[in-house]
């Protein structure tokens, strides 16, 4: 079991007042080729808290990153960065996820010191450049505990106290140290360096958790987890991935886990372009709906 007093060194300075809403952002644009924008979050009635860019990778050249398929400077992109800058400048914090279901970029981080400073240092001017206000490291390929340790250090020494640095575990991993796509034990890494990790975005869905009921979150309470480091992850489609849990039977469960935690850390949705109800011709509404049942910022309350 975590240690209380480690697992409640939470980066409060990192966040918005909780609970927070997080929602995914990796397609950028429609079957037609059309830029699907972010802007719509900035409506009234909508609390988003932290936007997470997707997907960034680290490829066999240190110096050809990309997100997605394409290189950060492609003409598709021309209109995604300032819609980012206008985010931020409403208060939204935008951060970068690296990693994903696309192997490489930690394998790429995890070698000799020559190795990863090759490779590590591009990231690191990508952030500069991009001013991201965190990275989500999304771990879905093995890596040593050291490697991610290593990674953290730097990327706090290099970027200061303010900046957010995540991690995105599959569900059982919060529980289970041999049921992870990561190779390391969370739970090790919250005890060894949980005061420089805001939150863990936990993936509640593709056979690595249920959200159709409280008993896995309790699980993780339970065993020593500070709720507040939970954001309870979801897909918002059920073409995004499989475990979607219908909105009918999901708010009842997401407003039991509010009511249980007064610190509850929050949810967070993959992804954006077609989130339900609205789908991809209104897909804010999901974000709309769950500020109101979250009861975040202005929103009227139902």
């Amino acid at each position: 079991m975590l240690q209380p007093e480690v697992a409640l060194h939470s980066k409060a300075a990192h966040t918005n007042a909780l609970p927070r809403l997080v929602i995914y952002y990796q397609t950028h644009h429609d079957s037609s080729g059309k830029f699907i924008s972010i802007r719509p979050l900035l409506q009234p009635g909508i609390s988003v808290t932290h936007v997470i860019l997707a997907a960034i990778h680290i490829n066999e050249d240190p110096n050809s990153i990309t997100l997605n398929d394409q290189v950060l400077e492609h003409p598709r992109y021309q209109p995604l960065w300032p819609e980012l800058r206008i985010l931020q400048a409403s208060g939204v914090k935008v951060m970068g996820m690296l990693g994903g279901a696309a192997k490489g970029s930690f394998l790429r981080l995890d070698g000799s010191n020559e190795q990863f400073e090759r490779y590590y240092a591009p990231l690191r001017d990508l952030v500069h450049q991009r001013k991201l206000d965190g990275l989500d490291l999304d771990v879905e390929e093995e890596m040593s505990l050291q490697g991610m340790i290593r990674l953290i250090d730097r990327l706090r020494s290099d970027f200061g106290k303010d900046f957010i640095i995540t991690l995105a575990p599959v569900a059982k991993a919060m529980l289970d140290p041999t049921k992870n796509l990561s190779g390391f034990d969370y739970m090790e890494l919250e005890v060894v360096r949980g005061n420089e990790i805001a939150w863990y975005n936990t993936q509640f869905y593709c056979g690595w958790g249920d959200l159709s009921n409280t008993l896995m979150y309790e699980l993780m309470v339970q065993k020593g987890w500070n709720p507040e480091k939970i954001v309870v992850g979801m897909v918002t489609n059920p073409k995004n991935a499989n475990g979607f849990v219908p909105l009918e039977m999901l708010l009842p469960v997401l407003g039991t886990l509010k009511r249980q935690n007064q610190r509850f850390g929050g949810i967070m949705g993959w992804e954006y372009f077609n989130s339900l109800p609205g789908d991809i011709h209104q897909p804010w509404e999901w974000a709309r709906m769950m500020t109101i049942h979250l009861g975040r910022g202005d929103a009227p309350q139902q």
